[in-house]
């Protein structure tokens, strides 16, 4: 197996010498925000991560070869590259490394190699679920099979606002996934902060979330674990607007007769083009505060907070 993973030397001496390490997904930074700017908010989520105590570890794949951990020559070279790398959740991982090229990494693809080179904590900007009009499509995100699957505390701002969010923590609860907020009582709703979805449990502490999990983990609760951290206001976008344009480009893709794994990519496309750089700049700063806090938890975890 591990002939087709290569850690950068950073990761590879925080692994080894049990320091605190974050798996940051690639696909919110280089699949939603352009070149040269998608690079310049991954060396700065880097740095944040590495200011509040644990060692970043973007998940990619290059050159047929998954990448855990990226030094700042290959995210230059990586960012370049967007919208000519392929998509891939854990399906597409094989297929990709058998042809020897490059991927993005969704939020199922890190949660899925993160479990692999026993990284507890993933970072992502929000997640993937319940897609509006599944009782027909039967379009449901993968990430919700992996997060029930994969024994990771995967830290988000919620689902991505374009999906049915009350199917979505419905479908959460049938797997038992336990689902905390993070100083809040309501689901974020990605880029807003208010969803109007009641929470079944919050925390106020990283040592409590990190106790949370040790727990589950000795009773031999088998499943991950959903931080869910609302965007800062100054970031966040209005929420009425935002579901406005949803609805709107709902619309477009039903006329357009947009299906399947497009279908993600054609509705965030458009509530972004819509929304302009309020959007740009909420899905940045989400991407970063969530990675801050992973690392955040994973000091946390590292000092054994919480364990009897």
């Amino acid at each position: 197996m591990e002939k087709y993973i290569e850690y950068s030397e950073e990761v590879y001496g925080a692994l080894q010498n049990n320091k605190p390490v974050v798996a940051i997904e690639t696909g919110g930074t280089f699949a939603g925000i352009p070149y040269p700017e998608n690079v310049e908010t991954a060396k700065r989520v880097m740095r944040e991560v590495r200011n509040a105590g644990a060692v970043p570890a973007y998940i990619s794949i290059m050159n047929g070869k998954i990448m855990v951990g990226m030094t700042d020559e290959q995210l230059d070279d990586y960012g370049k590259r967007r919208g000519t790398m392929a998509k891939a959740s854990r399906r597409e991982i094989p297929l990709i490394l058998a042809k020897g090229e490059y991927g993005v990494m969704t939020l199922a693809a890190t949660m899925v190699v993160a479990n692999i080179v026993n990284i507890p904590v993933v970072s992502g900007g929000g997640m993937g679920g319940v897609h509006r009009g599944a009782e027909l499509t039967m379009d449901i995100s993968s990430d919700l099979e992996e997060i029930a699957a994969r024994n990771v505390i995967v830290v988000c701002s919620g689902a991505k606002s374009i999906l049915d969010l009350n199917l979505t923590m419905e479908y959460l609860e049938t797997k038992s996934v336990p689902v905390v907020g993070y100083k809040t009582s309501e689901m974020p709703a990605y880029m807003a902060i208010e969803s109007g979805i009641k929470l079944p449990c919050r925390m106020d502490s990283v040592e409590e979330v990190a106790k949370a999990y040790n727990i589950k983990n000795e009773l031999g609760i088998e499943t991950g674990m959903i931080l869910m951290n609302p965007i800062s206001r100054e970031y966040a976008v209005d929420a009425a607007q935002m579901n406005s344009v949803i609805d709107e480009a709902v619309e477009c893709s039903i006329k357009d007769n947009v299906k399947g794994k497009a279908i993600t990519e054609y509705l965030m496309k458009y509530l972004k083009e819509k929304m302009g750089a309020d959007s740009m700049d909420a899905q940045k700063n989400m991407i970063i505060e969530n990675a801050v806090l992973a690392a955040e938890l994973s000091s946390a975890m590292n000092n054994n907070c919480g364990k009897s």
